[in-house]
């Protein structure tokens, strides 16, 4: 193992690369989550069920169901998977960013 560097640990520590492929594999599970809802948003609502949504009428405007989704549903869920997206990646970089000062700390206190 090399030394760590400007408090950080080492990259060749088998300690962090195995934080680094917790955070891919959670990025990963984040992006399919995201990336499933907003293919149901758009090709199942706005293609698949469209018949069937558009016995339905969106509130205060008329439009039916369907329609709505077709034309601008899925680009608003779209747009809520991005903000979901920043929100859970922002959580998931400080937890990883926690756990390595954590691998780092022990060999902080024995310099």
């Amino acid at each position: 193992m090399s030394e760590e560097q400007g408090g950080k640990p080492a990259a060749d520590d088998p300690r962090v690369r195995a934080a680094l492929e917790r955070y891919w594999r959670s990025n990963l599970k984040v992006m399919a989550s995201l990336l499933a809802v907003w293919a149901i948003a758009s090709f199942g609502c706005g293609i698949l069920l469209v018949e069937w949504l558009n016995q339905y009428r969106l509130p205060f405007t008329g439009f039916p169901l369907g329609f709505w989704f077709a034309q601008q549903g899925s680009i608003a869920i779209f747009v809520l998977c991005i903000l979901v997206y920043c929100i859970a990646m922002n959580r998931l970089d400080r937890r990883h960013h926690e756990e390595l000062e954590a691998l780092a700390a022990p060999r902080r206190q024995h310099r």
